[in-house]
């Protein structure tokens, strides 16, 4: 099940093949208890069930503490009769440090709740004002020092680390004020296509079509949207991942820092289990199978780019691994395949499909079948949905399972072809790796 990485080939195989059968039936054991809530098999049980690591070299520490119980240090008592400073806000931190950055040289620490961040993340943070292709400009140019030495811009910052911020000209123009009328609408949008929310975080049915980010002539996208969800301290939701701009689905929105840098791990650790459902030309000759191999950008003409099957030891390529499931087809001509990435290569999905033969109906960069014409009824839109995700909650770490609906050109296709989103899904027996 391992095999072909090396070469940058695609594997395919069935999940239970000879030979790999026990791999395989545990890894599905491993997915089906992340769906079902459960822990791992033979795992110790939590008070929470979580399914998280268990430490047993240190004790438990209270949530919020930022040292372990039993640590020996006595906590610190405020002296009698001395008055106590107010603790500014997070509004009026950003403000003193905005102001401190326009006259010169500044050192910041790290706190403990910006432990784990980027590094571009962690000054767009503290200086909300500064563009972050400005912020990710000085970081290259290695105008920025994190303890001393250059840092790259996705660098991952530790509580008590310092970062000298030099001397930078801040454009003292404001911002032009946000209409209250497009505010309210953008707030009035994502409450319109939630899935779920609570005090940790949202979880969004992006529509296709919609950008998560903006970009070269992107003026309306998700991250902008949310400016309408600002808290009184000044904090705005944050992305903790990305969806192309026409897939459709499920995506995940951290409303605070600690539920950001929870969510970022689940998803850097392989924690969350996401799988995406798409109409593909043909039918894959092996119902079940696992895709392997390196991906890597590659410039075509026009000046766009795409990611392309590449090498081991290519410059750029990156190992990429996809899990597929046949669940339904239309007379060897159109398949519904579920589709399980282990990684989260750029584009991986699409390129996968289209390099095993069966790309995506829709997909204008990947779809490379000849002299193939469109079915009357079904439109050119890319099909291909964020269907379903499965991450450990920030807080209590149980499993929080989100299912988004078809979205309407896929709906009219499903019924179309007579597909019934109600059928069994054989993804779900995929396993992990």
């Amino acid at each position: 099940m391992r095999n072909g990485g090396a070469r940058g080939d695609g594997v395919f195989c069935r999940f239970g093949v000879p030979g790999a059968h026990d791999r395989a039936r545990h890894g599905a054991e491993l997915f089906m208890s992340v769906f079902r809530g459960n822990r791992r098999p033979g795992k110790p049980a939590t008070g929470a069930e979580a399914g998280r690591p268990v430490r047993t070299a240190r004790p438990a520490k209270p949530f919020g503490s930022t040292k372990p119980a039993g640590s020996g240090r006595p906590a610190a008592v405020k002296p009698a009769g001395r008055a106590v400073a107010a603790v500014p806000t997070k509004a009026e931190q950003k403000a003193e440090a905005s102001a401190a950055l326009a006259t010169g040289v500044q050192t910041l620490t790290v706190s403990a709740d910006e432990a784990d961040m980027r590094l571009d993340r962690f000054l767009t943070a503290r200086f909300p004002q500064l563009p972050f292709t400005h912020i990710q400009r000085i970081v290259r140019k290695g105008e920025l020092r994190v303890d001393g030495k250059r840092a790259k811009p996705n660098e991952r910052l530790l509580e008590g680390q310092t970062v000298r911020v030099p001397p930078l000209k801040i454009d003292e123009r404001p911002a032009a004020p946000r209409s209250l009328k497009h505010g309210g609408d953008d707030l009035a949008f994502l409450k319109s296509i939630t899935l779920y929310e609570d005090k940790d975080l949202l979880v969004l049915n992006k529509p296709m079509g919609l950008a998560v980010q903006g970009g070269s002539g992107t003026t309306r996208h998700v991250d902008g949207m949310l400016e309408a969800m600002r808290d009184k301290d000044g904090q705005k939701p944050r992305l903790v991942h990305r969806l192309d701009k026409d897939t459709a689905g499920c995506l995940v929105i951290a409303k605070t820092r600690f539920a950001a840098t929870a969510l970022a791990k689940s998803f850097r650790s392989r924690s969350a289990r996401k799988v995406y459902w798409a109409l593909v030309v043909g039918v894959p000759r092996v119902k079940q199978g696992r895709i392997s191999t390196y991906l890597a950008r590659e410039e075509v003409s026009g000046g766009d780019a795409r990611m392309a099957v590449a090498q081991h030891g290519d410059e750029g390529a990156s190992h990429a691994v996809t899990y597929y499931a046949l669940v339904d087809n239309v007379a060897q001509k159109l398949a519904w395949l579920s589709l399980k990435p282990v990684t989260g290569r750029t584009h991986q999905l699409r390129a996968h499909t289209a390099h095993i033969g069966h790309p995506i109906i829709g997909d204008p960069k990947y779809f490379n079948v000849e002299n193939w014409e469109l079915p009357g009824g079904i439109q050119k839109k890319l099909h291909l949905l964020a269907r379903r995700i499965v991450i450990p909650h920030p807080r209590t770490g149980k499993p929080l399972d989100i299912t988004a609906p078809l979205p309407p050109h896929m709906q009219q296709s499903w019924n179309l072809l007579g597909f019934d989103a109600g059928r069994f899904d054989p993804i779900v027996e995929a396993p992990d790796e």
